[in-house]
């Protein structure tokens, strides 16, 4: 709102100094994260305070593992201070009128009312299973079809491949993006002006760095074209329902999900600077997204947000952010790499997120599947999903190390250590062909 107000007071002529920072993506970017790391701080204690009159705590059941239960009666649903100081910001210094930031706004509310009725259910009407697991895919894949239908059909939503610019050149910076000018007596810009719609998205290790999902169609001609569009839609619908679950099973230690979804949101936040700008993609050879710029400074303010959460939320814990956080920073996450085509580079970005979830996964088919065979179930981890594996002692299992159960504020610091070099990887793929 303030950025609309100062290009308002621009447009009538009134000049106030210091307003052309606003035209600036990194000075909203920059405005955004400190305002959100204040909120979430300074807001989060009074929001703590609250929670803990209502006396809205965490039920923890007995697993066996050391300092569990002294977590008990620990305020939970703490993803209203995320929330709000994600989408403060975002209202008070991002474009409102930008395609991307209004899909991200909707999926942020969207995804939070998920979380909140989960947890709604569980700590108000005291049912320990919270929403179903059907209901909560329903409600994730009915965001993911809005998202899907607004990439695969918005008229604002485009890519432009194979810019090529010349040498001197004049560069206007503007809100969205950067416009290329040419400057009176010297050489244009050579670029390809056609924007398309396209199914075309970043994959590592290929020399143009573009997987097209039509290559997964079957068919060709007519037929084929509609079923590449069906094959992209239902491959967005995917990402974000695993990404929102993702993070929801890896919010189970003090800090855990917290600190990774930060690291995550720092690598989106520069993706979408980069795919945003010209220059940029030109010289990192990667589709140029008009308007993705916007999205870094969404992805300011969810850093700022959770990093400022991470004040109460580290290790010993004073608030958890239950489905209410979880679920909403999932979502986030998996809409945004979409909306500037890195979906693919999850599985290595979201590494952490995806091993998680992959041990999960493993545990129960393996369980089902000796249990079925030998009459007893059996466990690939002594408890999934994996950070519990490090924690638990004294259960049968495929993998048994290490032999000791570790600490949890070790376990969490090295899974962020971990998740800090999948994003630097994932940052250096983009120049490895």
């Amino acid at each position: 709102m303030i950025y609309h107000l100062i290009e308002y007071l621009k447009e009538i002529g009134i000049d106030i100094p210091g307003q052309g920072l606003f035209g600036y993506l990194s000075f909203r970017a920059i405005i955004s994260f400190t305002t959100a790391l204040l909120i979430s701080i300074f807001a989060g204690r009074r929001i703590i305070r609250w929670i803990q009159r209502k006396q809205i705590g965490e039920e923890i059941r007995d697993l066996g593992l050391e300092g569990q239960m002294q977590k008990k009666g620990t305020p939970t649903m703490g993803g209203i201070i995320i929330f709000l100081s994600i989408i403060v910001p975002v209202l008070l210094f991002a474009d409102l009128t930008n395609i991307y930031t209004i899909l991200l706004i909707v999926s942020t509310i969207w995804f939070f009312i998920i979380g909140f009725a989960d947890d709604y259910i569980k700590v108000f009407k005291k049912n320990k299973e919270g929403m179903s697991e059907k209901g909560k895919l329903i409600a994730q894949g009915v965001l993911g079809l809005v998202i899907a239908l607004a990439v695969c059909f918005s008229d604002d939503i485009v890519v432009r491949e194979k810019v090529n610019l010349q040498d001197n050149i004049a560069i206007e910076a503007t809100s969205d993006s950067t416009s290329i000018t040419a400057a009176a007596g010297i050489a244009g810009v050579v670029e390809n002006h056609d924007v398309i719609k396209s199914t075309k998205t970043t994959i590592p290790f290929i020399k143009s760095h573009e997987f097209d999902y039509k290559w997964l169609s079957p068919f060709k001609g007519k037929f084929g074209w509609y079923c590449k569009w069906a094959i992209y839609m239902l491959m967005i619908i995917i990402v974000i329902t695993a990404c929102s679950n993702g993070v929801n099973l890896t919010d189970g230690m003090d800090g855990l999900a917290t600190g990774t979804s930060a690291i995550v949101g720092v690598v989106l936040g520069i993706f979408a600077w980069l795919s945003g700008n010209i220059l940029n993609a030109e010289y990192l050879n990667i589709m140029y997204i008009p308007g993705s710029g916007e999205i870094a400074v969404f992805m300011s303010a969810f850093v700022g947000a959770l990093i400022g959460f991470l004040w109460y939320n580290s290790f010993p814990a004073q608030v958890f952010m239950g489905d209410t956080g979880s679920l909403m920073l999932g979502g986030i996450i998996g809409v945004c790499a979409v909306l500037i085509r890195k979906e693919l580079l999850l599985p290595i970005l979201c590494g952490i997120f995806f091993v998680e979830s992959l041990s999960v996964i493993m545990q129960r088919f393996y369980f089902k599947y000796t249990k079925k065979k030998y009459g007893e179930g059996r466990r690939i981890f002594r408890m999934a999903p994996l950070h519990h594996h490090y924690q638990k002692e004294g259960v049968q299992a495929l993998i048994q190390w290490p032999k000791k159960a570790l600490p949890e504020a070790k376990i969490v610091t090295r899974f962020w250590i971990c998740g800090m070099i999948l994003a630097v990887i994932t940052i250096a793929l983009l120049k490895i062909r």
